[in-house]
């Protein structure tokens, strides 16, 4: 089966991977109204064409913090690689170093991030949860200076636990076990039993979240995906200062949706903010992270760079945010896709449509280089026209 865009790599992923798995990575939270939301706000933005502007050696390279970039998209941490493909962390990883594009590893993730530092190298960030030991989460962070990674990002959207009903109907868990739920299930999809399962029974044993610390590993029962990562709902905003202090790298908050929340990161000394409502995964009825963009841009008014997350499947919407006004994008769904199809290769080849993509778009909006869009080319919901007048 050809795949010509992200929607097609969607649907071999969903060939490929058992039904529990694909949900788990596909879905949102309970009636699924934010991740509906998350790609019609996408829609109702629409694009002004530009013409007779000489369009030729449209580049959308750029710089992000310092470290140049072959497009203004990073892979957004994500914490089922690993259970798509064998070491599909690392592979994923390898496809972004290639792309020349920052990858983002999760806590959850199930290599260790020394081995990801290893094996694939590149413009590495690692995305931090924070517990309720303290101790613990900015161990983590140690670990990751020591290991290479240029940026933290920190998510702080998750204190309450969000309601994915349909982990718990799947029996998918992390570490994995057979259930009456999903026998089934995984043995109607033998390429990835032996291929994914099979082949870490036979190494490294059952999966599990390899950047815990090791007690807690061993401590660890099975329990539904999303579920089994303890979540702090005392943090403040103490803890993002405490983090300041402990990193010197490059700092980026993740999950904010209101103006307030992005100015009292800023006063935090924060060096980037990502604004995303998490795929959908969290609150359902959050707004869509596009949507929020311009209120927050106006308030840190060009301060820190605010990236966007959330909702992003083609070329265009990467065109639509950063005329907006956001630094770049982050993709998490899409490289998941990619990597389940085709490990390293798969991903890719989902990097690399995004990217030739960006680019068609960039020239039939008459922009050569990223940096060059504006509001001019879009035309919001509701207006009658561009947003601006040339």
């Amino acid at each position: 089966m050809p795949a010509y865009n992200a929607h097609d790599v969607r649907r071999k992923a969903r060939q490929r991977l058992p039904r529990g798995l694909f949900d788990f990575v596909d879905r949102g939270a309970e009636d699924e109204f934010a991740l509906d939301a998350n790609r019609q706000a996408f829609r109702d933005i629409k694009l002004v064409p530009r013409v007779l502007a000489n369009v030729s050696g449209r580049d959308p390279a750029t710089s992000l913090f310092g470290q140049a970039v072959s497009a203004p998209i990073v892979v957004a941490p994500t914490g089922a690689a690993g259970l798509l493909w064998f070491e599909g962390e690392i592979a994923l990883a390898r496809a972004a170093a290639k792309a020349g594009l920052p990858f983002t590893l999760a806590t959850g993730s199930l290599t260790a991030m020394e081995r990801v530092a290893a094996e694939a190298g590149g413009n590495l960030w690692f995305q931090l949860y924070m517990w309720p030991d303290r101790s613990m989460s900015h161990a983590l962070v140690e670990r990751a200076r020591k290991a290479g990674f240029k940026a933290l990002v920190v998510t702080v959207d998750t204190a309450v636990p969000s309601n994915r009903e349909y982990n718990l109907r799947s029996g998918f868990t992390v570490p994995f076990r057979f259930t009456s739920k999903n026998i089934v299930d995984v043995a109607l999809h033998p390429r990835w039993l032996c291929g994914v399962l099979g082949r870490y029974l036979l190494t490294t044993g059952m999966p599990r979240y390899r950047n815990y610390p090791t007690d807690m590993q061993q401590k660890m029962t099975a329990a539904p995906m999303g579920k089994a990562m303890p979540k702090a709902d005392s943090l403040s905003w103490d803890d993002l200062r405490d983090l300041r202090r402990l990193w010197s790298g490059q700092l980026l908050i993740k999950g904010v949706l209101h103006p307030a929340d992005a100015e009292a990161a800023v006063a935090c000394g924060v060096d980037g903010i990502i604004v995303s409502n998490h795929g959908g995964r969290v609150l359902d009825a959050a707004i869509p992270p596009v949507m929020a963009l311009p209120a927050i841009l106006e308030r840190v008014a060009g301060r820190v760079p605010v990236l966007l997350d959330s909702g992003i499947t083609r070329g265009s919407d990467v065109v639509k945010a950063l005329a907006l006004g956001a630094k770049a994008v982050l993709v998490g769904r899409a490289p998941l896709w990619g990597v389940a199809t085709g490990g390293q290769a798969g991903a890719e080849q989902i990097l690399a449509i995004l990217k030739e993509e960006t680019r068609r778009v960039m020239g039939q909006v008459g922009s050569r280089t990223v940096d060059a869009l504006s509001r001019d080319v879009l035309c919001m919901p509701h207006a009658p026209g561009p947003a601006a007048t040339a």
